[in-house]
Order: structure tokens, then C-alpha cells, then sequence
């Protein structure tokens, strides 16, 4: 599959979950995928554990992508999670892939926070 192939793979596993589907995840990710959690030291093996984590999500967050990149079979996403009432996470999702679908999900969160003042002459605010 071409990096074009890999992107649009990605684009339709966002779009999926921000349109509640999490079936869409047995179409990009392959039955023995891994998904890593690094910060909570967490590792989902397998399409029946990761269809039981994400059907009892409380709520899935709308994801808003700010970018997506990639080379070969290694891909990167950069996206805003919002899980409503305020809680909004930045977010760095890097996928393996094998063939044409996921074989691997690596996933760092972050709690965006307010920008330090003493940098304010030296940075740009977006």
C-alpha cells in the first residue's frame, strides 16, 4: 500500500470513532494488533480485548487531527481528544503498519496547559 493508502486508513479509523463506530477498528487494525498505552503501562492484545476496552469507553472523544505523516509502514497522527466538559487532550498516535492495516498503535496523551509568560517574546502563540 502507498503512504496515500496508509493516510486514508488512519483518516477513516478517526472518522469512525468520531462517528461512534468502533467497528471500524476490526476493518484497519489486523486481529493480532497491538495497542500501547505507555503512560498508563497498559498494552491491549488482540481484537477481542480491544473491542471490550473501547465498548466500555464511557464516552469516545471527538478527534480533531492536526496532522497525519508518515514513510513506508511507520505513521504518525498528531490530534486534539475531547472528551466534553472540559476535558481536552493533545494527543500523539503512531501506527505500524503491516500489509495494509494497523499492526501497531502507540498512544501518549497530554493535558494541554496555560503557555509560560516568561517565554512570551520568543515564542509564537497558536
Amino acid at each position: 500500500m502507498t503512504g496515500a493508502g496508509h493516510s486514508a486508513t488512519i483518516e477513516k479509523l478517526i472518522a469512525g470513532l468520531n462517528q461512534g463506530d468502533i467497528g471500524v477498528m476490526d476493518e484497519v487494525f489486523h486481529d493480532d494488533a497491538l495497542m500501547d498505552w505507555p503512560q498508563f503501562s497498559e498494552r491491549i492484545r488482540g481484537a477481542e480485548n480491544r473491542r471490550r476496552v473501547y465498548g466500555n469507553i464511557p464516552t469516545l472523544p471527538t478527534i480533531t487531527t492536526r496532522r497525519i505523516f508518515g514513510e513506508g509502514d511507520l505513521w504518525i497522527a498528531e490530534a486534539t481528544l475531547d472528551y466534553g466538559e472540559g476535558a481536552i487532550f493533545s494527543t500523539v498516535l503512531i501506527f505500524e503498519f503491516r500489509d495494509d492495516r494497523i499492526a501497531r498503535e502507540t498512544a501518549y496523551w497530554a493535558t494541554p496547559g496555560p503557555p509560560a509568560e516568561w517565554r512570551a517574546a520568543w515564542v509564537e502563540r497558536l
